[in-house]
């Protein structure tokens, strides 16, 4: 499946990420999902002529905490809004000595520990199983990655993300049990975010903000939200250069994802045809339609 020309490319972060010099065309609208309200209106606009969608994922103000984000409203309005590329930025704690608060880190994996959210678009009525072997699209980590270099901003390729069901932070059993995993970063909102835009066919990568330490460093206090608050600012600037860098790099790929994501439903629905809930499918038209246009011709 060929991108549109040129791509879409979605942000997902903080209210800050689209106050950024150099932004035209700017309207912000809200796009109605069947799976309720996103976490706020879209902010739509220009970069060096690639479109760029942004989603302040916890709404304008910090109104919802990582519990209460519907995320698979904020995917499908994504998508809806005919987005492609979606790179998340968020805050995170570090469970490494190698990476102190203020490194960006592209992550390549994911371990989902939260349990009071919705996980999937599919389920009764129309189910479908979704490779996650490799949650990240190479492409987008390879052009944040690069990006970051160009701008001299601290940066560590690789690792796994821990996702947390919060809003607390971690004990420090936790954090020491995340640690002896192997995780890299701590944080609360890249699950099932990750998953549910692999289920909706788009590319999709990770720049984590290291805030802090989580609890486990014996020389530093334990997580704080001023901690973070802190850092947040502090990064503010970078985080804001990294999108004007990237988003016109990624506007340049014209071609279709060579790593899967957007092909990610061949071959994944279990239901029958004749067994699926119509009205199921058809809330399904913007994430599925590609696939289910096909099977219930069928």
């Amino acid at each position: 499946m060929a991108h549109p020309s040129p791509p879409v490319i979605g942000i997902i972060g903080g209210s800050g990420l689209y106050q950024i010099d150099g932004l035209q065309d700017v309207t912000w609208r809200k796009v109605a999902s069947p799976f309720g309200e996103p976490s706020d209106e879209l902010c739509f606009g220009r970069l060096e002529g690639t479109p760029v969608v942004f989603l302040p994922r916890h709404g304008r103000g910090h109104r919802l905490s990582p519990s209460d984000i519907n995320f698979r409203a904020n995917i499908d309005a994504l998508k809806r809004a005919g987005v492609t590329d979606v790179l998340s930025v968020s805050a995170v704690g570090s469970l490494r000595e190698d990476l102190p608060p203020g490194t960006f880190v592209v992550v390549d994996q994911f371990i989902d520990r939260t349990f009071a959210r919705t996980k999937s678009f599919f389920g009764t009525g129309c189910v479908a199983h979704v490779s996650m072997a490799k949650p990240v699209c190479s492409r987008l980590g390879d052009a944040a990655m690069g990006a970051m270099q160009g701008l001299g901003i601290p940066a560590k390729r690789g690792g796994s993300y821990l996702a947390m069901e919060g809003p607390q932070f971690s004990t420090l059993a936790e954090s020491e049990l995340y640690r002896s995993w192997g995780c890299s970063v701590i944080g609360m909102t890249n699950m099932p975010e990750a998953k549910l835009a692999r289920e909706a066919e788009l590319c999709y990568a990770t720049v984590a903000m290291v805030t802090d330490f989580d609890c486990w460093h014996p020389g530093h206090e334990a997580v704080t939200v001023e901690q973070v608050v802190h850092m947040l600012t502090a990064n503010a600037g970078k985080a804001r250069a990294l999108v004007k860098a990237v988003v016109p790099r990624l506007g340049q790929h014209a071609g279709p994802c060579q790593h899967g994501c957007q092909t990610a439903l061949e071959n994944t629905f279990i239901t029958a045809p004749e067994a699926m809930d119509p009205t199921v499918v058809q809330r399904l038209d913007a994430v599925a339609g590609r696939v289910l246009k096909r099977q219930v011709r069928s």
